[in-house]
């Protein structure tokens, strides 16, 4: 026995020291001492991950290569080194890693989100740039986001007398958005039928964030998929069954549509879109391609922008003198006899601060869609193995001391300089180069719209005399850990401005 244990011991010193020369003459990034057998780095993960590989970076350096298993993983939290990720290493690092979450919620890795940097991927971008979010196809839509604007304050009115649950106006809301862009249809605040069918879309949102996760250990540790991570698996298969044929009703209750044809008609859905490329191409744009993007549009455009609307209220609800500053912007430059619209954001700039700083102190991603190189190459200085997954932990980045006066601080005023939403990569709440996200214009106007109406429409109060919760909970897109829930006044403006106001949705 004594031997055997002297033998393990012995075997293992060995394999400390042939990896830590291997290193040194490799010139890899740092990584941590010990790198375990088997698990690699996997021991230190505690969630959420941000923080956890923020506190490590600050202790061992802005770049790293850590193992997750099997996976080396280059956890990157320098706006450099960022910065040569997404220029001069932009098409190595274009690629996703193989993770379970791609292979069954993005379709085999087929998805926009998942699918490997070549031409099947180009032209699905090429799509979504030229067909769903082209300025023209976002301004044939504008009435809806407008609509839906309108709808929550006036949703609000008649629930102001007590407190009211923002997470949940936020998500009903940017629901209703999103499916009445992609299929015509309004879920909340109708018919008893069409909302039980949205909250359980909405469930299938909020399944999709939780289980599509970087630290599943059955990515790093294939044995884990035979012990216990078999759960998770089943999980995944169910939740995309669900949502494969929830989007194929839709998408034949769209072919069902009589009388106008399509061609003629003006504003079309983003899945009527998607049907009319399907008829000068059936092969390519199969229904399980028009599932595909339409569940990548609704998943992505839905709790992102809830999430950073709820955020941004839970900040400004802590800062009354932020409110004021903005309301008598939106006074001075829309007036008193209309709401805000879309066109008015150029001539309201503190609404895109408040916006701004809100996803800097709580991006979206705080940890951005994990990438994977396709062939060796240098960051930093180091050498980078072919197949080494990339995550930029911008989160760090945006409280970085060195690039942010009082990172902790919610100040929008920092961006009154910044004129789009990248800043020399200390910025990039979106991601950057070709996997950036192309939905970021569309995420803009609602969240700003949403914003501007919020405070043009009402003053604001907490509940109470304890400060409004700002813990972070799990999940892919950084959800708050309490609901927000406050109380709002109208202003003695509101009652006029939303009187004159006709509606589409009703």
């Amino acid at each position: 026995m004594e031997y055997l244990f002297i033998t393990v011991l012995l075997l293992l010193a060995s394999f400390l020291f042939a990896s830590h020369f291997r290193r040194k003459f490799s010139n890899l990034p740092p990584t941590l001492f010990p790198t375990l057998p088997l698990i690699g780095h996997l021991h230190l993960l505690k969630k959420p991950l941000y923080r956890t590989f923020a506190a490590i970076s600050a202790k061992h350096g802005p770049i790293l290569l850590l193992r997750f298993g099997f996976r080396r993983v280059l956890v990157v939290s320098s706006r450099s080194a960022s910065e040569e990720c997404f220029t001069k290493n932009d098409i190595i690092f274009a690629n996703r890693p193989r993770l379970l979450a791609g292979k069954i919620l993005g379709s085999n890795y087929t998805s926009i989100g998942w699918s490997s940097y070549g031409d099947h991927w180009r032209n699905l971008r090429r799509i979504s740039t030229i067909e769903i979010f082209s300025s023209h196809r976002l301004n044939d839509l504008r009435d809806i986001r407008v609509d839906e604007g309108r709808l929550m304050i006036r949703r609000l009115m008649s629930e102001c007398s007590s407190p009211v649950n923002f997470k949940s106006v936020f998500h009903e809301m940017k629901l209703n958005l999103m499916m009445r862009m992609i299929s015509g249809k309004r879920y909340f605040g109708g018919s008893g039928e069409l909302e039980e069918e949205g909250k359980r879309f909405q469930e299938m949102v909020k399944e999709t964030a939780l289980v599509a996760d970087t630290s599943n250990l059955g990515d790093h540790l294939p044995i884990m998929r035979w012990f216990g991570m078999k759960g998770l698996e089943k999980k995944m298969i169910d939740l995309q069954k669900k949502r494969d044929a929830f989007f194929q009703e839709l998408i034949e209750r769209q072919r069902k549509v009589d009388g106008i044809e399509l061609e003629n008609k003006k504003n079309n859905t983003m899945i009527e879109v998607l049907l009319q490329l399907q008829k000068t191409d059936p092969e390519y744009y199969t229904d399980e391609i028009i599932t595909s993007f339409c569940l990548n549009l609704l998943t992505a455009g839905t709790d992102t922008s809830a999430s950073t609307s709820e955020w941004a209220l839970s900040l400004l609800l802590s800062h009354p003198h932020v409110i004021k500053k903005a309301q008598k912007e939106i006074d001075s430059h829309v007036g008193k006899n209309r709401l805000v619209d879309e066109s008015d954001m150029s001539s309201l700039p503190y609404i895109r601060c408040i916006v701004n700083e809100t996803l800097r102190m709580y991006p979206t991603v705080p940890l951005l869609v994990p990438h994977e190189s396709s062939e060796d190459c240098v960051v930093g200085g180091f050498h980078i193995p072919r197949g080494t997954m990339l995550l930029i932990n911008q989160w760090a980045i945006h409280r970085d001391p060195d690039l942010w006066n009082d990172p902790e601080k919610f100040l929008p005023e920092r961006f009154e300089s910044l004129e789009s939403t990248k800043d020399g990569f200390r910025f990039m709440p979106f991601g950057s180069g070709r996997r950036s996200c192309p939905g970021e214009g569309l995420a803009m106007r609602m969240v700003c719209l949403t914003i501007g109406l919020l405070i043009q429409c009402f003053d604001w109060e907490e509940i109470g005399e304890e400060m409004v919760d700002m813990r972070e909970g799990l999940g892919l897109t950084m959800p708050k850990a309490q609901p927000l829930v406050a109380k709002c006044r109208p202003r003695p403006i509101t009652h006029n401005l939303i009187s004159v106001v006709p509606l589409l949705g009703k």
